[in-house]
């Protein structure tokens, strides 16, 4: 470890990403976990989390009080809308900052996270993906040049595990696009389509939704005209792009002041 080792604490350390988070710390040198837990009952709960995570012994056992986490310098969380919500919480209360990445959340949700980074620094992000956050400035930049003849529609695509749709990274997409034209997304949305829909409405942001498989995530945002299109596209081939970009999330929050930051805030820092 090195002199400014950031103390990092996992919650859903026994799922898909919390795994993958615990393998990326094991490999940083500037990085220590130091708490770790998960829902009562599971069975991961009194287990080493780096032999669950395939990195060896870390002697950071999962438990299923999550109070524990106040110990850590940083807070990682992709669990759920209500355990992140009750994960905010915690930080708040313990002055930890906090990197929620986390989908699916409701603006109730979104509120309470708010609220939090009132007092701490809070990075909320759809998806912790570098190449997606640039994708997101390109798509608000192509959007506000391609307008009068020009339709939008963003596909996207993940496992069949996935609970939400569109994803939260289609729906940051889709509002990054109608920031670009000027809108509000929830004025020009087109979420579903099925029977007698009748001709597309000018200046709606369509949406499409894939689930199969073991998809990790792919996301293209289509900007149809007349004899011609444009596709801008991103393909994520390993859920470990989500992990690094959280921890890089993790760094930038465990200097920054008290606030409400994004992704686009992490790379700027």
């Amino acid at each position: 470890m090195t002199a400014h080792t950031i103390k990092i604490g996992i919650p859903g350390a026994a799922g898909r990403m919390g795994r993958m988070l615990i393998r990326e710390i094991d490999a940083a040198l500037d990085l220590e976990l130091v708490a770790a837990s998960d829902r009562a009952g599971i069975d991961a709960i009194g287990k080493d989390s780096g032999l669950l995570a395939g990195t060896g012994s870390n002697g950071v056992i999962i438990g299923d009080d999550a109070a524990a986490l106040a110990a850590a310098d940083v807070i990682i969380d992709f669990t759920s809308p209500t355990a992140s919500v009750a994960h905010a919480g915690i930080a708040s209360s313990s002055n930890t900052a906090l990197v929620v990445g986390t989908t699916g959340l409701t603006d109730e949700d979104e509120a309470s996270l708010r609220a939090a980074a009132d007092g701490i620094a809070l990075v909320y992000c759809a998806n912790t993906s570098v190449g997606v956050t640039l994708l997101g400035k390109l798509v608000e930049q192509v959007a506000a040049q391609l307008v009068d003849g020009w339709d939008i529609e963003i596909l996207e695509a993940h496992h069949h595990h996935k609970v939400d749709a569109p994803s939260g990274t289609a729906l940051a997409l889709g509002e990054a696009a109608a920031r670009g034209r000027g809108v509000k997304l929830d004025d020009v949305a087109d979420m579903v389509r099925k029977g007698q829909t009748g001709a597309r409405r000018t200046g709606d942001i369509g949406f499409a939704v894939l689930r199969g498989g073991d998809v990790t995530g792919e996301h293209s945002v289509i900007f149809y005209g007349d004899s011609e299109r444009v596709e801008i596209s991103h393909r994520a081939t390993d859920r470990a792009i989500f992990a690094r970009g959280a921890l890089r999330a993790a760094r930038f929050a465990s200097g920054a002041g008290t606030g409400f930051y994004n992704m686009e805030d992490v790379l700027a820092g």
